[in-house]
């Protein structure tokens, strides 16, 4: 259950940080108050799961959730740039998660 607790923490985490750029500056309100219920949502289940998790563990793999899940759908979503190393990158970190998650 605590995994599923940090699956979810991790894609509000890619939530709030995508909704930072809809919120232009934190000047419209409605993306404001999303996003930073987004934010509460994932510190909340990060909290909920180091309850059972190793906060090392925990910790860098909601990060890890956050950068790389933030990363694809900026490409995908906002149309940024995917370079090799970039691509490179983000499979390096999914590695380490996955090294986590069975370490």
């Amino acid at each position: 259950m605590a995994w599923l607790l940090l699956v979810a923490a991790g894609v509000f985490e890619v939530a709030w940080a995508l909704g930072l750029k809809t919120t232009d500056g934190f000047t419209r309100p409605l993306p404001t108050v999303l996003t930073l219920a987004a934010m509460g949502a994932s510190v909340g289940l990060l909290g909920l799961a180091v309850k059972q998790l190793p906060i090392s563990t925990a910790y860098a793999v909601w990060t890890g959730i956050g950068a790389v899940g933030t990363a694809l759908l900026g490409v995908w979503w906002l149309g940024e740039a995917m370079t090799p190393l970039k691509a490179a990158s983000l499979a390096l970190i999914t590695l380490g998660l996955v090294g986590l998650k069975l370490g």
